[in-house]
């Protein structure tokens, strides 16, 4: 049973802060992991000295990882806002 909204809280569709936290963390995450993989992608393929190749493989691949892992988190955070706010509604209408 969902609980009433607070009458002096404006309504919303901004996402809780646990939320946004965790949609923050998730794209640290897969930046780090898209770093992992960019670099061993160009270590698997690079002989003798491939400092540079390793690091612009690292870098592309944290942008990468980590662009996806935004344009997921800001859909998911819509998603939680709209769910919300359709909820507010329905508890206000009653």
């Amino acid at each position: 049973m969902p609980t009433a909204p607070d009458p002096q809280r404006p309504l919303s569709a901004l996402p809780s802060i646990r939320a946004r936290a965790i949609a923050f963390s998730g794209i640290l995450i897969s930046g780090c992991a898209g770093a992992a993989m960019g670099y061993l992608m160009v270590d698997v393929q690079c002989s003798g000295s491939c400092a540079v190749p390793n690091g612009i493989g690292m870098f592309t691949g944290a942008l990468i990882g980590s662009l996806g892992m935004s344009v997921v988190a800001v859909l998911a955070l819509r998603a939680i806002g709209e769910w919300r706010e359709l909820a507010d509604k329905e508890t206000r209408a009653s």
